[in-house]
């Protein structure tokens, strides 16, 4: 597995490194435990704007957690990292500053076991592209990660969204071409793998430092995280509830 990538310096490579630009650097880290209000156990995982970097650490989970409340939903997000401010009543998360989609496949059976989700929402391959990582076959390896997840957790349900836009030209071709792929991958996988169309409900103005969301954008993705979930109605809940319920139609 590639070394991971510094929480304190994800430096990009090839010539946007050397430019000086960065992704994922650290993001202010949670004094105590994420809370959880005891529900379904749901795994936010990724890269750096899953962790949700500057200036907004907790990021789009952050409302995320205020409308799934708010609309009467019991929720656990899980993961082994925690950030976020007060307002984040659970601050656990899988999000990895840095990381590309291979580094998350390389650890994702342990974070599994550990975790246990019912449902994972899935963003990553902004790191992939930013780093010149193989990009032709970053798709692949997202197939592939989402199949080595489906393995661990059959009875998941993942959601898959495509990556914001980015303000380098550059790479938002890499962007547009990586996230063209993605409704193929999910159109190959069972009916637990749903896409998430993340990349439409931004722009470049919501982007902080031309690559990740300011405030405003993060809440920008919050809603259509949850009106994804809320789509599918299973994903909300925790599986042996879904299992009764399941038994009690039959």
């Amino acid at each position: 597995m590639p070394a991971p990538v510094s929480r304190r310096t994800a430096i990009l490579g090839g010539s946007l490194a050397a430019a000086g630009i960065l992704l994922g650097s650290a993001s202010a880290s949670a004094a105590v435990p994420g809370q959880s209000n005891g529900g379904v156990r749901i795994m936010p995982l990724g890269d750096s704007i899953t962790d949700g970097y500057t200036p907004y650490p907790g990021g789009y989970r952050v409302k995320l957690w205020q409308l799934l409340t708010a609309g009467g939903y019991t929720v656990d997000f899980v993961g082994s990292q925690t950030n976020g401010p007060a307002e984040l009543g659970d601050r656990d998360h899988e999000g990895h500053p840095g990381w590309r989609i291979d580094q998350l496949d390389a650890n994702i059976g342990t974070w599994l076991g550990q975790s246990d989700p019912r449902t994972i929402m899935l963003l990553i391959g902004t790191n992939d592209l930013n780093q010149n990582y193989d990009i032709a076959n970053a798709p692949t390896r997202l197939s592939g990660l989402i199949d080595h997840i489906r393995a661990i957790k059959p009875q998941s349900i993942i959601f898959v969204a495509t990556i914001p836009p980015q303000s380098n030209a550059t790479l938002e071709s890499r962007v547009r071409a990586y996230n063209a792929a993605i409704p193929s991958i999910i159109a190959q996988k069972d009916s637990r793998v749903r896409l998430v169309k993340m990349y439409d409900s931004l722009t470049t103005a919501d982007l902080a430092d031309g690559i990740h969301p300011t405030k405003a954008g993060y809440e920008k993705m919050a809603p259509v995280w949850y009106n994804a979930l809320r789509s599918v109605r299973s994903s909300l809940v925790p599986l042996h509830a879904a299992n009764g319920l399941a038994a009690a139609r039959t």
